[in-house]
């Protein structure tokens, strides 16, 4: 009985799409008075069949090929059985991910993404933003139109998504999943794979605390991870009864190098001189670095002057001192938002797939910088 309701349903889609051309997904729904996650299943079944084309958030009827047999379709367009595994020869979903950086932070969670792809028979498309002209609306619609059936979404903007952009990727039908992002409101029912930074910053001011210190410094650089670490630095503050005293500069981000850059480490490593402060967690490794070589020219040494933790931990180890550094799972992080998609693009209802949120706690490296022995 289901098997001719989902073929009754396919037949009035076809129908609708032959009378009016092109329709979105959510005109669909509500002709049919079904589900958006119905409709994007059945538009999967019908393009595997050679039937539809999907577009960005709804399909048209498909031109048949020279030589291909109406409701006949390459087998490498079939889609997987309900079961979740792959029928033919070379069957395919395609994610669509977006990322802001391909060169810092976000290649291991990459890794992970295609690493799980892989595994499941998966292609993966990436598109990039950028951190100084932010192109995430733009980037949303180009992934949707080359074909992606689901969206691992990490904005250029900040660690809180938006409304507007929220509203945006719910528009364009397809599942997503954010990826190292949450939406603003936490009572969103949205699914999100995130780094926990708070927690991560607290734990680096704890481990500080432990060598000693009463008093840990925070250097920021402007990114969408810095009011995060501030609120975990805060916390730690206040939880383990610091001194207040400790300086935090967020330096906004001036371009690595320049004068203005140089400006902000100094004032910092001032700044903790003067309030008899010799902790700091800092934020990122480049920064964290360039500390390290202000502080030289100066006369100072890390640890003994200023013990440091990075934040980031990409090129943390290869510091002339090395650092100890926060290290956030992004391999895991990629891997986990990679199966969430997947698990919801091939369940035999997605409706039924409930939605999760992840928090995954970074780890902490020790290393020579702050005055401990490596573990």
């Amino acid at each position: 009985m289901t098997d001719m309701l989902v073929a009754q349903r396919h037949e009035l889609l076809v129908g609708e799409l032959e009378k009016s051309g092109v329709l979105k997904i959510t005109e669909l729904a509500d002709r049919l008075r079904v589900s958006r996650a119905t409709i994007r299943r059945d538009l999967m079944d019908l393009e595997a069949e050679g039937r539809v084309t999907r577009v960005r958030g709804g399909a048209l009827l498909s031109t048949p090929k020279p030589g291909t047999p109406s409701g006949e379709q390459p087998a490498s367009r079939q889609l997987p059985s309900s079961s979740g595994q792959f029928g033919g020869s070379a069957p395919e979903l395609s994610l669509g991910l977006m990322v802001p950086s391909a060169t810092y932070y976000y290649p291991r969670a990459v890794a992970g993404v295609r690493a799980v792809a892989a595994e499941r028979n998966a292609r993966v498309m990436i598109g990039l933003t950028d951190y100084a002209q932010a192109r995430d609306q733009e980037q949303i619609e180009e992934l949707a139109a080359a074909g992606a059936h689901g969206l691992l979404v990490a904005t250029a903007g900040g660690h809180f998504l938006s409304p507007g952009t929220l509203e945006q990727l719910r528009a364009g039908g397809l599942p997503f999943v954010l990826m190292e992002r949450q939406p603003e409101n936490a009572f969103e029912p949205c699914e999100f794979v995130a780094s926990d930074h708070r927690q991560g910053a607290f734990a680096a001011v704890r481990h500080l605390v432990g060598l000693g210190h009463d008093r840990v410094a925070l250097f920021t650089n402007g990114s969408p991870t810095a009011p995060l670490l501030a609120e975990g630095h805060a916390a730690a503050v206040e939880q383990l009864g610091l001194k207040p005293s400790a300086p935090t500069l967020d330096s906004g981000r001036p371009k690595q190098g320049t004068a203005e850059a140089a400006r902000h480490y100094d004032q910092f490593i001032k700044e903790c001189l003067a309030s008899r402060t010799r902790a700091a967690l800092v934020h990122s490794d480049h920064d964290a670095i360039e500390l390290i070589r202000r502080m030289r020219s100066a006369g100072l040494r890390t640890p003994d002057d200023l013990a440091l933790i990075a934040y980031d931990d990409e090129i943390a180890a290869l510091a002339e001192v090395p650092l100890t550094a926060v290290a956030p799972a992004k391999h895991e992080l990629g891997e986990l938002a990679a199966r969430l998609l997947l698990d919801r693009l091939q369940a035999p209802d997605p409706d039924e797939v409930p939605v999760r949120q992840l928090l995954v706690q970074p780890r902490l490296i020790v290393r020579a910088s702050c005055g401990a022995t490596a573990a």
